[in-house]
C-alpha cells in the first residue's frame, strides 16, 4: 500500500484542516447549518479515505495471492467486511 500512502496521508491532512475549521466555526458561534455542511463534507472525507484503504486491500489481495486458498478467502472477506461495515 505504500504507493497511496501519500495520497491517504494527504487526504488526511486535509481533513484535519476541515476539522480545526469547524472547531473555528463553533468557537465563532457560527450557523448551525454551516457547521453541519463541514461535518458532512469530513464525513465524506473520511469515507473516500476508508474506500480507498479498501481498494488497496483488495488490490493487494489479487496481485499477492496467499499460498493456501482458505487464507487467500480470509483475506478477501476480511476486506469485504470492511465496505460493508461502512
Amino acid at each position: 500500500m505504500e504507493m497511496n500512502n501519500k495520497n491517504i496521508i494527504n487526504r488526511l491532512k486535509r481533513t484535519e484542516g476541515q476539522v480545526r475549521g469547524i472547531q473555528k466555526m463553533i468557537e465563532d458561534n457560527k450557523e448551525c447549518m454551516d457547521i453541519m455542511t463541514q461535518l458532512s463534507a469530513v464525513r465524506s472525507s473520511i469515507d473516500r479515505v476508508m474506500g480507498m484503504i479498501v481498494a488497496e486491500n483488495l488490490k493487494d489481495c489479487f496481485e499477492h495471492p496467499e499460498n493456501s486458498p482458505e487464507e487467500q478467502a480470509k483475506k478477501l472477506e476480511q476486506a469485504i467486511n470492511m465496505i460493508i461495515k461502512k
